[in-house]
């Protein structure tokens, strides 16, 4: 597998990592693409196949790992898995375009580890896990027990920001977004208005 830039946002659920992301993709100068994941869990509510998610069964994508097609994948709760595969990658490298993923914290180190130079690992934390807790209770998609285990692995997650290359604290989602876009705008090599400004 050969291409262009990789650049992974990885968090805890809640941090804001996905708002990043979107922003990111708007921004015409970057050459970005969204990496689709796949996913054994269903669908919710307006999320639709091959735009939010590759949604199949946990037995098609047990067969998916048992033929090496995922660039990484991990079961997240019991048979609940999420992965990238790789042809979705070459696909979007293909295009001529950066990869970007939004994409949980053990992925995004496996990714970075196959590829490391091309590689820009960014980690989004919260201001704290009970500002996390009210987020996600905010967003009304998932019951207390799934938001309880939610929080439980984002303790674990936030352990592991010291291994991405960058970490971006997300108390003010402004500062974040520019924080993020000149984090990127560097690493794939283009000036941002907010470098010339600078010079």
């Amino acid at each position: 597998m050969k291409g262009g830039k990789l650049i992974i946002f990885s968090a805890p659920s809640g941090s804001g990592k996905t708002t990043i992301v979107r922003h990111l993709l708007k921004q015409p100068e970057l050459n970005l693409a969204f990496s689709v994941s796949a996913t054994s869990r269903t669908s919710r509510g307006i999320e639709k196949e091959g735009e939010h998610y590759y949604f199949m069964s946990a037995s098609t994508f047990k067969k998916h790992i048992k033929n090496d097609d995922f660039l990484e994948w991990e079961e997240v709760y019991r048979d609940n898995f999420y992965g990238t595969l790789k042809s979705e990658v070459e696909r979007l490298w293909a295009a001529g375009k950066n990869v970007i993923f939004d994409i949980d914290v053990a992925g995004g180190l496996r990714i970075k580890k196959k590829f490391p130079k091309e590689t820009l690992a960014v980690f989004v934390k919260p201001p704290s896990v009970d500002e996390l807790k009210i987020r996600l209770k905010k967003r009304s998609t998932e019951s207390d027990d799934k938001i309880n285990m939610r929080i439980a692995k984002a303790s674990v997650e936030l352990a592991t920001a010291p291994q991405f290359d960058e970490v971006i604290k997300n108390y003010d989602l402004d500062m974040a977004l520019n924080e993020a876009h000149e984090l990127v705008a560097d690493f794939v090599g283009v000036e941002t208005k907010l470098k010339k400004n600078k010079k």
